[in-house]
């Protein structure tokens, strides 16, 4: 028996024990009330996840409930919205009051796909899966690098008698970073270089953030007293004394959201002073040839005042 075929085996099974066979007319009804395939009904459902926000956190994310009358069968509040940050794990929770025999089910509302049956991951793509917490009542979803394409409404459905579910809109912001000053950065040699980057739309402190001097990779390879400082919502690069070698393009990298770039140009302090010099050089020659050609139109002309004066 194929992978599919016990699993669909295993969803009449657990059917039956939780609420029973109906004919195929309450089939019908339970699968119109729940597997809506009109437009209006998945405009209705999203009109109903628009009105009266409230605010709560999560471990990596911001929810919004509406007023909506508890399910005798949910905790969880219907029609949630869920904020999550892509290139994140997004949690979509949903708690039951007490599953008896039946089973919890996820399922995509704009596809109609099953996603996970139980603790059973159903669907091809491995990033979604199922995890029960230690008192057996929430019975959450995660998606592992969230995309933009993830972004939709998803049922938690419990197989009771009829069927009963909650519905949760997941919606998700793309985080950037952000290095203040940039795109270009000027410093005199010998002086400080401080890169100060910025995660902006960030709901979830990044695993690392790496800098990068060209292609090379410079948090554990800095010297000279050069140092990195991570906090939850960016990160600082300090070299202390700035060089030449130091110029060049510096990219601050996030595990989990955009990277930004900047710059770096270094002016030599001794630059300054050889253009003065040299221009004070030019001006000394210009003088010197100067003096030297009004003593040639005097030597001219001591020579050919007699010559005049005698004719």
């Amino acid at each position: 028996m194929t992978v599919h075929s016990w699993i669909v085996f295993t969803v009449i099974v657990a059917t039956c024990c939780c609420g029973g066979i109906y004919g195929n007319h309450r089939r019908r009804e339970r699968l119109n009330r729940y597997f809506p395939d009109k437009d209006k009904d998945k405009d209705d459902l999203l009109s109903a996840l628009g009105k009266n926000h409230k605010f709560d956190t999560g471990p990596n994310s911001v929810y919004q409930t509406v007023d909506v009358k508890p399910s005798r069968f949910f905790l969880s509040p219907n029609h949630t919205k869920v904020h999550a940050q892509t290139r994140t794990t997004a949690v979509l929770h949903c708690e039951v009051t007490d599953i008896g025999n039946c089973t919890v089910t996820w399922k995509r509302i704009r596809d109609y796909q099953i996603l996970t049956f139980g603790l059973l991951t159903y669907s091809s793509d491995s990033r979604f899966f199922a995890r029960s917490g230690k008192s057996g009542k929430d019975w959450s979803l995660h998606i592992r690098y969230v995309d933009t394409d993830d972004a939709g409404v998803y049922e938690c459905q419990l197989s009771s008698h009829p069927p009963a579910s909650v519905y949760v809109e997941l919606q998700l912001v793309e985080a950037h970073a952000e290095i203040i000053g940039g795109p270009d950065k000027i410093v005199k040699s010998g002086s400080p270089l401080l890169l100060s980057c910025v995660l902006k739309r960030s709901t979830e402190a990044p695993e690392y953030i790496f800098w990068y001097h060209g292609d090379r990779m410079i948090n554990y390879d800095l010297g000279g007293g050069a140092a990195v400082r991570h906090g939850r919502q960016g990160s600082e690069l300090l070299i202390p004394s700035a060089e030449v070698r130091h110029a060049g393009n510096y990219s601050c990298v996030p595990s989990n959201a955009r990277p930004d770039s900047v710059n770096v140009h270094v002016l030599h302090s001794e630059k300054p002073a050889a253009m003065q010099h040299g221009s004070k050089n030019s001006s000394t020659s210009s003088h010197s040839s100067r003096q030297s050609t009004q003593k040639q139109h005097l030597l001219v002309m001591y020579v050919l005042l007699p010559v005049i004066m005698h004719r």
